[in-house]
């Protein structure tokens, strides 16, 4: 899921450089909302992953 927010954010300060406006606007706005779901597993993942360790 990072990857592909990094992916967009590349794609959109490319797109920024060569002066496509729009396409690096929708790039960026894809890239905040992978980001933000990737935030949102990462810490629902730490949560409930703790009562899965092995046991001793």
């Amino acid at each position: 899921m990072l990857s592909w927010a990094v992916t967009f954010l590349i794609i959109a300060i490319i797109a920024a450089v060569l002066g496509f406006g729009g396409i690096a606007g929708t790039a960026t706005g894809i890239a905040k909302i992978l980001f933000v779901v990737f935030l949102v597993l990462f810490v629902v993942s730490l949560i409930f992953g703790r009562g899965r360790g092995p046991r001793v």
